[in-house]
């Protein structure tokens, strides 16, 4: 009795196994014969580990750096070497001034600005205790925070080296920081408007990728083929209202920021608005490429995600675009992220209005022509 029934449960097994190995090979059999996930399957990894860890390292490189010499002596011209033989600085600028300095950071030229008083050498080498103001640009906290760091690092560096051995006293030298815009290095306002764009894109990018395909799947594009629509009324067609929506998600997302967090833009909201509208253009355009091209929902999302991943991280949201590898700031001048990451925080933090952001209109509307026609001509009306 016993054995019968191990001999059922042995047949019903190995009954199953052979179902479970046909299925296997069936599965297997179509992600090989599709081409456009296979290629993803293998070329994702890759890409994104080779240059993720470029992208999201946390030191910072290339501050951009004013020094305002006041003394022009031989002791600032030392203290200025220093500096800029770090790694982490890079001079840009030597104004006169230190109004002419702030001129530069509003124009996104200058970083950090070293203001040496006057005297300073003379006080140097009377052991006196000497200030040096500091006005850095705190729109990225983390990299006005680290530049702060790096200067007073450098700055105890030069003492200790200036100073003679048989000195009677150390001179102390004190930074004293002004951080513009951020002025309390709040995490919020620096954070909330980046975390904005990428709910924006995500929710346009992905809605549109699944338009075009959703209907292949159901089969009711055959339908609309069929009907004598033109190409470009159709593409305007299904992605008008994705351009409603993403409006509406930025001001709900405007709204929240402001109720929750306390942001709120200090800059044009007209300008805000606009430039949302027109990425909204762009990533719903390329939302139906990708449709185009995929022949399941799943192949889409697929698609999306990989490509969504690298804008992310070669957006400048977590990591200063200054700081990556010439490599990786070159590519990021084609991800459409980086302008609005841009636009949203010289708008929430800088109060900038439309012309401070002429610019970035400028490649924001390159991206929406050549996306929005490789949308249209991508798109294949077949009759039958």
């Amino acid at each position: 009795m016993l054995f019968r029934i191990f001999r059922v449960f042995r047949v019903l097994i190995l009954h199953r196994m052979r179902t479970l190995k046909y299925l296997l090979q069936k599965e297997f059999l179509q992600i090989i014969r599709t081409k456009v996930m296979l290629a993803l399957i293998i070329m994702m990894p890759a890409i994104q580990l080779l240059i993720m860890p470029w992208a999201t390292t946390f030191e910072q490189k290339n501050i951009l750096l004013n020094i305002v010499d006041n003394d022009h002596s031989s002791a600032s011209r030392l203290l200025t070497e220093k500096i800029i033989s770090s790694a982490y600085f890079q001079l840009t600028g030597a104004p006169d001034n230190i109004s002419e300095a702030v001129y530069e950071m509003d124009k996104n030229r200058a970083d950090v600005i070293l203001e040496i008083p006057r005297g300073f050498e003379n006080d140097f080498v009377r052991e006196k205790n000497l200030d040096l103001m500091i006005t850095i640009n705190a729109v990225n906290g983390q990299k006005a925070g680290l530049g702060m760091s790096y200067l007073t690092r450098i700055v105890n560096d030069y003492v200790q080296d200036m100073v003679p051995v048989q000195a009677k006293k150390m001179p102390q030298i004190t930074l004293k920081p002004y951080y513009r815009y951020n002025t309390q290095l709040s995490y919020f306002p620096f954070m909330v408007p980046g975390i904005l764009v990428i709910l924006l894109t995500v929710v346009t990018g992905i809605l549109s990728a699944l338009n075009i395909v959703r209907e292949k799947e159901q089969g009711t594009i055959e339908q609309i083929n069929v009907t004598p629509v033109p190409k470009l009324v159709f593409i305007l067609g299904k992605i008008i209202p994705f351009w409603i929506i993403g409006l509406v998600i930025l001001s709900i997302g405007i709204f929240i920021a402001w109720l929750v967090y306390g942001v709120f833009p200090t800059g044009s909201l007209l300008a805000l608005y606009l430039f949302g509208l027109l990425f909204i253009m762009v990533f719903t355009g390329f939302g139906i490429i990708i449709s185009n091209y995929a022949s399941t929902q799943q192949q889409a999302m697929f698609i999306m995600f990989f490509f969504l991943m690298n804008f992310v991280m070669l957006s400048g949201l977590f990591t200063p675009i200054s700081s990556m590898p010439n490599w990786a700031q070159h590519i990021t001048a084609i991800n459409p992220l980086r302008y609005f990451v841009e636009v949203i925080r010289t708008v929430y933090l800088k109060g900038s209005g439309i012309q401070d952001i002429l610019p970035q209109i400028g490649s924001i509307c390159i991206f929406i022509v050549v996306v929005n026609t490789w949308a249209v001509i991508s798109y294949r009306k077949t009759n039958g």
